[in-house]
């Protein structure tokens, strides 16, 4: 007689796959990383530290020359130690500008933006997290570079009717709102990369908005140029950190209300290409 012995199979196990979640500081997380990996980052970023102090200390030094020698320049005449240390921002806000549109526009072109959405598949915090990784660091880069270059040049300037202090009215309000408007320029530049997807195109955007259209403007009539001007992108951004205004300027506040929105206007066209149309 014989007997069958039934072998009981073991059951099959399969490893446990660790659970990895998408949360808001990982992205933050990877968005850094990313953007300090890149070389273009480090020099970009040390080419808008020195425009932004090496013009301001250009101006102040001409200024000094100008007033020493009898032969001041025109266009000198009513400066500050303010306005000659942040004559550098112009050039600053491109670099700044530009690497922002080098953050998302770049991964466009390199395609590296599909691995970045399949791991992120919301799209929506990718955008956030890139405006928000870089608009901190190009307002780090811009505070430091207007408050080095205003500690150098008010030495320069030093016994000059140009002459002032960080303890005068408005001075650290002027510096601290040139770091904001430049950090605010590096999250403009972020969106139009991710809205337009080509970093020629934010680029050539990037610099009509801010250099080639006030200069348009100036061709219209003076009922509509005085309407118009002030609203401006770079208008409002330079009211942010001028120190005296006049009637034909906004105010601090309101230049920083009206930069605000057009920030949230780009942002709000770049989340809705990001989340309507493929990669």
């Amino acid at each position: 007689m014989s007997t069958l012995t039934a072998t009981e199979e073991e059951p099959r196990t399969t490893p446990a796959r660790p659970a990895y979640r998408v949360t808001g500081r990982r992205v933050l997380a990877s968005e850094w990383a990313k953007l300090w990996s890149l070389r273009s980052t480090w020099i970009t970023l040390g080419l808008g530290l020195l425009f932004l102090v090496a013009f301001g200390l250009i101006s102040a030094s001409r200024y000094k020359s100008g007033i020493d020698s009898g032969n001041l320049d025109r266009d000198f005449a009513d400066s500050t130690a303010v306005s000659l240390s942040l004559f550098g921002t112009n050039f600053a806000q491109l670099a700044l500008g530009v690497l922002g549109v080098l953050v998302t526009a770049g991964e466009y072109s390199t395609g590296m933006i599909r691995s970045t959405l399949a791991a992120v598949p919301r799209r929506l915090p990718v955008l956030w997290s890139k405006a928000a990784v870089f608009g901190l660091v190009a307002l780090a880069v811009g505070t430091l570079g207007g408050f080095v270059a205003f500690l150098i040049g008010s030495g320069i300037v030093s016994g000059t009717p140009a002459a002032m202090s960080l303890s005068h009215a408005g001075v650290l309000r002027s510096l601290l709102g040139a770091g904001l408007y430049l950090g605010l320029v590096g999250v403009i530049g972020t969106a139009l990369g991710a809205l337009l997807r080509s970093v020629a195109g934010g680029i050539s955007v990037l610099v009509a908005a801010l250099m080639l259209i006030p200069g348009l403007i100036s061709l219209l009539p003076s009922s509509w140029r005085d309407d118009i001007s002030p609203y401006l992108p770079s208008n409002a951004g330079e009211s942010m950190f001028a120190l005296t205004h006049d009637s034909t300027s906004l105010s601090p506040g309101a230049g920083l209300l009206v930069f605000l929105c057009w920030t949230a206007l780009t942002l709000a066209g770049a989340a809705y290409r990001l989340t309507r149309t493929d990669v």
